[in-house]
């Protein structure tokens, strides 16, 4: 941190959203056309490729659509994914499309993650969002009235006020340090490797393929730009230990190796060609035991994150900022407290988050997972609640009503 003698006050905001990603950006478009004076934190100059989700369920292309964005700019930044095709190391496969016929009418997609930050990062700035790239926040003092955050830019040490605060900074948001909200995760220790490799035949329509191993998994979605994205998360003592030992690139070539050859994917596993560095993240799991306090508030990763093993965060992220601005705007009003966001969200995503939970526990034992597999496969009825639960278009209480989860489990 920088001498705070030599910093500057450069402004006084009604919010500071820091973290420019979907769910800072998404914030600030929505207060920015309400008239509010928003400033967004970014610390990277521009937005490029580091570990994150690409694979979303339908619901996120409606939400983007109504912030704004053409549709010439969603195809450029999101490409149609018909269904995700899950796949065990026992040789269980099934199809989880996202409507009743397995048609492209309500296709998840898969977005070309830097494209679609910048994207929203100018959209942001366009509603009259102050977006200040290359700025990392070093300090955080929360005030009930007003609070203020100590800034390193290019040009030197600053610091501005804001009436309310967010945390859009991800796993290790400075904000719920900041309010001392952090907790220990509820999954058990994983790692997340991600990366793009070149796709063949960029032009076909392809399934988005999840490859269950034990101990870890791997999703392969095709994205923009003839690419697939690889997402690797590492969860067993063993695969850990041999990503110490042997490093990433070894490692991701081991899980490369048990991909199953498939005909209607080209890609030359384990010897396609990659097109970026392998970026891992640790831990996967996030928890918080607020989301909500006098003067601050925390949007997506940061307000929580569990591995939804099939696509989940940057639908919760928009969520979470629609949520966020609702409260947002009650709170600059001095109309409401911003605890209503915080009971918002749990209401919103408490079913999924135990739907979550519930998949990561089948995970966590093959031979648990390889049972509901086989049912999933032989259950159309089964499976296609499950992919519309995954894809938002049922609620997630529907996955985990007992009834269900019979028809699942039964012999």
């Amino acid at each position: 941190m920088g001498d705070r003698r030599d910093s500057r006050v450069t402004g006084t905001y009604e919010v500071a959203i820091v973290g420019g990603g979907p769910a800072g950006s998404a914030l600030a478009i929505r207060l920015a056309r309400s008239g509010h004076d928003v400033v967004v934190l970014e610390r990277s100059a521009e937005p490029a490729w580091r570990a994150g989700g690409v694979f979303a369920s339908p619901a996120a292309m409606d939400r983007l659509r109504a912030l704004g964005l053409a549709e010439p700019v969603l195809t450029e930044v999101a490409r149609a994914i018909p269904a995700m095709r899950v796949e065990t190391a026992g040789g269980t496969s099934f199809r989880l499309p996202y409507g009743d016929d397995g048609s492209l009418r309500h296709p998840a997609v898969a977005f070309d993650r830097p494209a679609l930050d910048r994207r929203l990062l100018e959209l942001a700035a366009e509603t009259g969002t102050d977006v200040r790239r290359s700025t990392s926040v070093t300090g955080v003092e929360l005030g009930q009235r007003r609070s203020r955050l100590r800034l390193r830019t290019p040009d030197g040490d600053e610091e501005l006020d804001a009436r309310v605060v967010v945390g859009a900074d991800g796993l290790r948001s400075i904000v719920a340090r900041a309010a001392g909200v952090t907790a220990e995760a509820r999954l058990g220790e994983r790692v997340g490797l991600t990366f793009h490799v070149a796709e063949p035949e960029p032009d076909v329509p392809r399934d988005a393929r999840m490859i269950v191993l034990d101990g870890a998994y791997c999703g392969l979605a095709p994205v923009p730009g003839g690419r697939v994205n690889v997402g690797i998360v590492l969860a067993s003592v063993a695969w850990r230990r041999l990503l110490a030992v042997r490093g990433a690139s070894e490692t991701a070539r081991e899980v490369l190796r048990h991909i199953p050859a498939a005909a209607d994917d080209p890609v030359p596993w384990p010897d396609a060609t990659r097109c970026d560095d392998i970026v891992g993240a640790a831990p996967l799991g996030h928890r918080v035991t607020r989301r909500a306090g006098d003067g601050w508030l925390l949007i997506g990763d940061a307000a929580g994150f569990l591995d939804p093993f099939t696509g989940e965060g940057l639908h919760r992220a928009l969520v979470s900022a629609e949520l966020a601005a609702e409260a947002i705007e009650g709170r600059l009003a001095d109309r409401v407290s911003l605890a209503g966001y915080g009971l918002a969200m749990d209401h919103r995503f408490r079913a999924k988050d135990l739907a979550t939970l519930l998949v990561q526990a089948f995970l966590s034992r093959p031979p648990a997972f390889e049972y509901a597999a086989r049912r999933l496969a032989a259950r159309r009825d089964v499976r296609e609640t499950i992919g519309l639960v995954i894809g938002d278009l049922l609620p997630a209480s529907r996955a985990i009503d007992p009834r269900f989860l019979a028809a699942l489990l039964r012999p």
